[in-house]
């Protein structure tokens, strides 16, 4: 960029569990929706640094994720993590702030002052022109869909805090459901789960660990089962510590109910498409993104749940991101919302 180039365009996935920004076409920050600030609530880490902190503060520093069901629950923690994580966003000159025109991926559900959340906050954080997106729209972007073809595509976007779920066509969300159980949900199911059943105690952290090493949504992966994965942690009613060896079946089953409520809204979207759509979509099948996506097994299941063929997106985690980075360099669609 030029010295007199005082417009720079960044678009953001603003996501519960990680913010990832793009800027001139490449992702250049992925960390996560944390940001820990003092007792003169002032900011003192953002991202990566902050979610070390997480759990381990004193009473003098608070860690906040300002993100809870894929919406903003703290507007001004939410503000200072948007301008700190900006801020690590190499723009080239520094002799002036440039103006940023931002595009911002927002979930389906979102309400209007949900939606005005996110719009301030991005106008407090140095933006000038703000565009959103719904997050589905902008994964079947990131995926390679051609959005605006009068074609069916179905979309399940499985974040952090909210799923996504779209049949998208001709530029529109046909049939959608947005529900806000996602992989916070299945952490929540984990620490409850190693409570009761095994009387250790776990950090949000440690059930996130858990989840990645042994989650699976089937009880029998086959060749694929990873190894048992040993839990340290103090006994819920001695205190003492113990060491708990847990396997992927559990994990399966203590997210059971979670997976369930999403295969039910997939099925209610489906209900709601129509005839000739429905076809499509049976035809092309249904693509996973998100996080959720790379729960082992998770596909398998829907597809023999649904009886339709379902796809991982390739790096599911950024097709949000790389549907706004996209959408960034054709302000013209028809579903962007000034």
């Amino acid at each position: 960029m030029g010295l007199f180039s005082f417009t720079q365009d960044v678009a953001i996935d603003l996501g519960t569990a990680n913010t990832i920004i793009s800027y001139n076409g490449k992702i250049v920050v992925d960390e996560p929706s944390v940001v820990a600030i003092d007792g003169q609530k002032k900011m003192m880490a953002v991202g990566e640094r902050a979610k070390q902190m997480h759990e381990k503060t004193n009473p003098n520093i608070q860690t906040i994720r300002p993100l809870r069901d894929g919406v903003i629950a703290d507007f001004y923690a939410c503000e200072m993590m948007m301008r700190g994580l900006i801020e690590k966003v190499n723009m080239g000159s520094k002799l002036f702030t440039p103006s940023l025109r931002m595009v911002i991926g927002v979930p389906y559900g979102s309400t209007e002052v949900e939606l005005r959340a996110v719009r301030d906050s991005a106008e407090h954080a140095g933006g000038r022109d703000v565009y959103l997106i719904y997050e589905p729209m902008a994964s079947a972007l990131g995926i390679g869909l051609d959005v605006l073809a009068p074609e069916g595509n179905m979309v399940v976007d499985i974040g952090g805090g909210s799923t996504e779920i779209a049949v998208i066509s001709l530029g529109g969300i046909v049939s959608n459901g947005s529900l806000r159980t996602a992989g916070d949900d299945f952490t929540a199911d984990i620490q409850e789960y190693m409570s009761r059943q095994h009387n250790v105690r776990v950090s949000e952290r440690m059930a996130e660990r858990i989840k990645i090493h042994v989650g699976s949504a089937l009880t029998d992966l086959g060749d694929e089962a990873p190894q048992d994965y040993i839990v340290h942690g103090p006994n819920r009613i001695t205190a003492m510590p113990i060491e708990v060896p847990v396997c992927y079946q559990e994990i399966a089953h203590c997210i059971d109910k979670s997976i369930m409520k999403i295969e039910n809204a997939i099925i209610s979207a489906l209900e709601a498409t129509p005839p000739e759509l429905y076809a499509d979509i049976v035809h092309n099948g249904i693509y996973l993104a998100g996080g959720g996506a790379l729960l082992r097994g998770l596909d398998k299941r829907l597809e023999n749940k649904i009886n339709i063929p379902f796809h991982i997106a390739e790096n599911p985690l950024y097709c949000v991101a790389k549907g706004t980075a996209l959408a960034l360099n054709d302000l013209n669609y028809p579903f962007l919302m000034r």
